[in-house]
């Protein structure tokens, strides 16, 4: 008796390859976007901390651009950075996007929220 045989050929091997290869590309080049956006989050809340202790919005701004510049984000800039009070408490927002090249004219767009109030 002939059996059938079972398991991948080579071009399904080449198509499932390809897609991952593509699975990958799109991951390693997010990566440092959102490693960009979680130091944008834990300074923004550092920042609030600062005003809440009496910190004036210029020092804010410039104490941002100074955390910046040691942690490499380039996207955000302190006169980015909406700041406001909330129920006596410092607020501070940023809205940003980042734009990712992938392959040719091929980008990926991130649409980015950072806020101390934990929205």
């Amino acid at each position: 008796m002939k059996k059938d045989q079972q398991g991948l050929s080579l071009i399904g091997l080449l198509i499932v390859g390809g897609l991952l290869a593509f699975v990958l590309l799109v991951g390693f080049r997010s990566v440092p976007a959102v490693n960009e956006y979680l130091a944008v989050k834990r300074i923004v809340k550092l920042l609030a901390e600062e005003g809440d202790n009496g910190a004036s919005l210029p020092e804010i701004r410039r104490s941002f651009d100074r955390r910046a510049q040691i942690d490499d984000v380039s996207t955000v800039r302190g006169a980015d950075l909406d700041i406001y009070k909330q129920g006596g408490k410092v607020v501070v927002d940023v809205e940003y996007e980042r734009k990712v090249p992938i392959a040719g004219n091929v980008s990926l767009l991130f649409d980015f929220r950072a806020s101390s109030a934990g929205r």
